[in-house]
């Protein structure tokens, strides 16, 4: 009986105009097992997204030539592999600009290696092909997007509309960060993306029904200034 054809190992485009930084990202990534391609430029790294097609690329915003969120912008026009973003800037405007624009991480230079791989991990998990399953889980919470229903240790959780429109947004982008005005633009509407106090109501309420302490929640979490983060638990 034959063996099964081994995964291919992803691909990760880094970049950074940093040689320093892109010789560290290379030596950690291959170690973890991905096959890494850099790129000193934006326009660069462009050229080299579109050609190889990288399973997730690692940014930086400061480039010599073209601005990070140009980039990310560009990117998205044809794009969908994750990006996360990895920067010695660290301003909540820059934050918010690049996940506003289409980032799904953002990772402030110094960084531990521990944490960014398992951002990266998360990144490649939630931008595989959605399969016939639509059951999220996380810890003991389970949310069945086709049935609408949720549970916590297995009881049924009863949510109101706008609580289960907010809960099936985050669970669509587990492990990512979105900002505030993503969060009120998709769930009450372009009219609202300034009213950032229905948030800390609504994501008081669901931590409220779904987290063991909602003083100090482990799966809904704050990125201060930023917005929120549904975190994946085995």
């Amino acid at each position: 009986m034959s063996e099964p054809a081994a995964k291919p190992a992803p691909v990760a485009l880094v970049i950074d105009d940093e040689p320093q930084m892109r010789r560290l990202l290379r030596v950690t990534l291959e170690a973890d097992g991905y096959r890494v391609l850099d790129a000193a430029t934006g326009q660069d790294g462009l050229v080299q997204a579109a050609q190889r097609r990288p399973d997730v690329i690692l940014l930086d915003l400061g480039l010599p030539d073209l601005e990070g969120v140009s980039v990310l912008k560009r990117l998205r026009e044809w794009s969908r592999a994750p990006v996360l973003v990895l920067t010695v800037r660290d301003r909540e405007a820059d934050k918010i600009a690049a996940l506003d624009n289409g980032a799904d991480d953002y990772v402030t230079k110094p960084f531990s290696t521990g944490e960014l791989l398992a951002r990266l991990r998360v990144a490649l998990r939630h931008a595989q092909p959605t399969s016939d399953t639509t059951v999220f889980r996380s810890g003991s919470i389970e949310v069945d997007l086709t049935a609408r229903l949720v549970t916590v240790d297995g009881k049924e959780v009863r949510l109101t509309a706008t609580e289960y429109s907010l809960l099936r947004l985050l669970v669509r982008h587990a492990g990512k960060v979105l900002t505030h005005r993503q969060l009120l633009r998709e769930v009450w509407g372009e009219t609202y993306v300034g009213q950032t106090h229905y948030l800390r109501v609504y994501v008081g309420h669901l931590r409220e029904k779904l987290e063991a302490d909602p003083a100090r929640p482990e799966l809904l979490i704050t990125e201060p200034g930023v917005g929120y983060r549904l975190i994946v638990r085995e």
